[in-house]
């Protein structure tokens, strides 16, 4: 069945897998990026020259089934401008429970569970949504979680997992100057992240709704120290 929403089409073929770009070795580690809505995989390879991780890292680049022209892709239809609250710029979606969010996060847990754990998953605007979606709201097993300037959903909900996540690496990132999502609700996030005794690492940036060096080089170091904590101790 084909279902058409504006400009993008919602292809809801039962059954049918998402498409991924790989690189790099066979891992472990294995890190999955999710790319932003509008955006499709392809996007992350200006960066494989930048990524500084362990050798033997398997990257996972899957790219969302929502189709537009031109290539776009979308994780679910997205829609920001019905979550802005009245005399806001900037779209609010703590309370949002927006339909599709749910199968998009079903979609890249079915391509999660063929690969080879540890698993550190993340990814840029809707694709961190979609990562956060994955990480509170499901029992997933994940070493790290990545999430670039992306927004809190249903955030009480997500909130609910809070404590069986304690244990989670989580890096966050955002700029102060985003025009897209707001930074004031992702740096509340990471707050009560971290009041709930989950370990996360905040990146607040000088710039907009991208991923500049100094993010790239954060999830750099993000990832070396996650792969560190899954390593066994050495012994004498």
């Amino acid at each position: 069945m084909i279902v058409v929403a504006a400009a993008l089409v919602w292809l809801t073929l039962p059954g049918r897998p998402l498409g991924a770009i790989e690189r790099g070795g066979g891992g472990p580690p294995t890190v999955v990026l999710l790319h932003g809505y509008g955006s499709n995989a392809n996007d992350w390879l200006q960066f494989e020259q930048a990524w500084t991780f362990p050798a033997a890292t398997r990257r996972i680049y899957p790219q969302a089934p929502l189709r537009g022209p031109g290539g776009r892709r979308g994780w679910w239809w997205l829609g920001l401008e019905w979550y802005v609250p009245p005399g806001e710029r900037l779209p609010d979606m703590t309370a949002a429970s927006p339909n599709g969010i749910a199968t998009a996060a079903a979609m890249v847990r079915a391509l999660l569970k063929d690969l080879e754990q540890p698993i550190i998953l993340g990814g840029f605007s809707q694709g961190a949504m979609t990562s956060a979606e994955i990480a509170f709201h499901t029992d997933q097993p994940l070493a790290g979680l990545v999430l670039i300037g992306g927004t809190s959903v249903n955030e009480d909900s997500w909130a609910e997992r809070f404590a069986s996540r304690r244990h989670l690496p989580v890096f966050i990132a955002h700029g102060r100057n985003d025009g897209v999502l707001s930074f004031a609700i992702a740096e509340r996030f990471q707050q009560r992240l971290k009041a709930s005794g989950i370990d996360v690492t905040w990146l607040p940036f000088e710039g907009g709704h991208d991923i500049p060096a100094e993010v790239v080089a954060g999830v750099n170091a993000f990832v070396r120290r996650v792969v560190q904590l899954q390593s066994p101790p050495e012994r004498n």
